[in-house]
């Protein structure tokens, strides 16, 4: 077959593209990209302008390309063909992955059947990939890899069980391809495994019978090339509901829950209730965070907001980070623990997994919601035990209901914490707070010192995530009954740029922060803000972007606190 035109443009930055013998490389070795690369050429080639680029990590400023076409790698053998044509409103994103044919989807069946009724017979599995290799060890006892595709080859008699009886010819692609198929419907996603393998994606929205769209890290809403049809659309979300222990049915139509990867998952079963049928959103589970240094490349915040915020962990204030669902709260928050010091014992209570902590003293609780109800565990009292553990910082992942005014009690007995909640701003989180359910006395309130207002917003066709403002909480008011707060940074969104309205008017930096670090004169903790504006943006200018480089930097910034580290560009 005719390869793509390769890409031969010579940049640092291309450090992420593929070359052409790492394109014939994988070519070679994945079957389902060959074929694939055929159909391109007689369908697709012709009608975009792009040439085909394959990256090993796609780089996020494709998120400005109008007219993307990129092939990238997810987990195992499956890619991602993302691409628009001059005929097509939006870009689409199409699975490339290993397809049976039909003499395959037979072997299938066959083996599929047998599988399911050795499995007994086998040790139990501990964990996924524990029945993953029994899997593989019984598909190994009933096939044979030869030259002659798909014939039956008996076995020596008593040398198997009546189940084994006899063995199935395959060639070697055809076993990689059972294999993968009969893993991913026994223990994987099914028909969405691809999108669980794509460590881009942040949404997997499933409406029956229509095309699956995602929420992608670079491109957005994008439309796919997968569905789930109608016909077997209730089957499939029966079988997802008990893989996250909460099966669903007519008396139950609803369910959330967690993949053993930390994603969330969603479904509404009932037609009743889902007039379209049974419905799934699935929020992805991200291994590795953002990075602070990609959210000030976003302009989600810019450097000085980074900087105040840094200040702000290292001396153990209260931080809220708040907003509209699907505003980039708990990114933001993942983004700046590691301004916590690394010598401090940190404490995260969740619903779902969704906080990543990079220190080496970690206590990670997670509410146990199902089962017998004296064995539950819910949020409020992850953080009642929180008051005995001695952490440094507490961070429930999110806040809703009754658990806040535990967390006021954390913060009034001097234990720092950080979280999420849902609120566009400093006077709805002070009316939810001190409103039912959470009913945190209003006095209280100023124990909260700094509040991050967190939006998406569509500008100029683009979904974008933006910090509305910075607001610092000063006091209560008693003869006002209110809250008294300023505005540290503001965001102007005619420009895209954001203001330190607060510059030498802080009330956190000077007489919180500057109070507590020991400064004769509070004002020079100004000084120290620009010099941490000036070191992140030396990490943006050198493409500093992976978290855990990052946060390596930010800890070595505590263990030397001389000069100014270099940074290597």
């Amino acid at each position: 077959m005719n390869p793509p035109t390769w890409h031969s443009k010579k940049t640092e930055d291309n450090m992420t593209i593929m070359d052409k013998e790492e394109i014939k490389k994988i070519i070679n070795e994945n079957e389902n990209l060959k074929i694939y690369l055929e159909e391109y050429n007689k369908n697709i080639r012709s009608r975009v302008d792009k040439t085909l680029t394959f990256y090993k990590k796609l780089p996020f400023d494709l998120k400005n390309e109008k007219y993307p076409n990129v092939i990238y790698p997810t987990k195992g053998s499956i890619f991602v063909h993302v691409y628009r044509a001059a005929d097509m409103d939006e870009p689409e994103y199409h699975v490339i992955e290993p397809v049976l044919n039909d003499k395959e989807r037979g072997i299938y069946k066959e083996i599929l059947d047998l599988i399911l009724e050795k499995v007994p017979y086998k040790k139990d599995a501990k964990d996924d990939n524990e029945l993953r290799e029994i899997i593989k060890e019984i598909i190994d006892e009933l096939t044979i890899v030869g030259d002659t595709e798909g014939s039956d080859v008996i076995s020596g008699r008593g040398l198997f069980s009546r189940l084994t009886a006899r063995k199935i010819m395959v060639t070697y692609d055809e076993k990689l391809k059972l294999e993968f198929a009969l893993i991913r419907d026994i223990i994987g996603g099914g028909a969405l495994e691809c999108f669980m393998r794509d460590p881009y994606l942040e949404d997997i929205h499933v409406i029956p019978g229509e095309a699956v769209h995602l929420v992608h890290k670079v491109f957005d809403m994008i439309k796919t090339n997968v569905k789930i049809d109608t016909d077997s659309a209730p089957s499939f979300t029966r079988s997802m509901s008990e893989k996250i222990g909460s099966p669903v049915s007519i008396g139950k139509p609803i369910a959330d829950g967690t993949l053993p990867d930390g994603s969330r998952v969603n479904i509404i079963y009932s037609d009743d209730v889902s007039l379209k049928g049974p419905t799934m959103t699935i929020r992805k589970f991200s291994e590795t965070p953002i990075s602070v240094t990609q959210l000030i490349k976003w302009n989600t915040i810019s450097s000085e907001i980074a900087a105040y915020l840094w200040l702000c962990l290292e001396f153990g204030l209260n931080v809220f980070v708040c907003g509209e669902t699907a505003s980039g709260k708990t990114t933001t928050l993942n983004a700046i623990v590691p301004f916590i010091p690394p010598t401090r014992k940190i404490y995260t209570a969740e619903n779902t997994p969704e906080m990543h902590v990079p220190h080496p003293v970690w206590q990670q609780l997670l509410t146990k919601e199902y089962g017998p109800e004296e064995g539950r565990v819910d949020l409020f009292v992850l953080l009642k035990a929180a008051l005995r553990s001695r952490p440094d910082y507490v961070i429930p992942g999110e806040i809703r209901g009754v658990e806040g005014r535990i967390l006021f009690q954390a913060m009034q007995t001097g234990h720092p914490c950080l979280t999420t909640f849902h609120a566009g701003s400093v006077k709805q989180v002070v009316q939810r707070f001190v409103g039912e359910p959470i009913k945190v006395p209003k006095t209280f309130m100023d124990n909260l010192n700094v509040v991050v207002i967190q939006r998406a917003i569509q500008r100029k066709g683009k979904k974008i995530r933006r910090c509305l403002s910075i607001e610092e909480i000063e006091s209560y008011n008693r003869e006002l009954d209110a809250i008294m707060s300023r505005t540290a940074f503001e965001w102007n969104p005619l420009d895209d740029i954001y203001f330190f309205r607060a510059d030498r008017n802080s009330y956190i930096l000077e007489e919180k922060i500057a109070r507590m670090a020991g400064y004769k004169h509070t004002t020079d903790i100004y000084d120290e803000h620009k010099y941490r504006t000036q070191l992140l943006k030396r990490l943006v200018e050198g493409d500093v972007e992976d978290y855990y480089e990052v946060t390596e930097f930010v800890w070595n910034f505590y263990r030397k606190k001389t000069g100014i580290l270099s940074v290597e560009t």
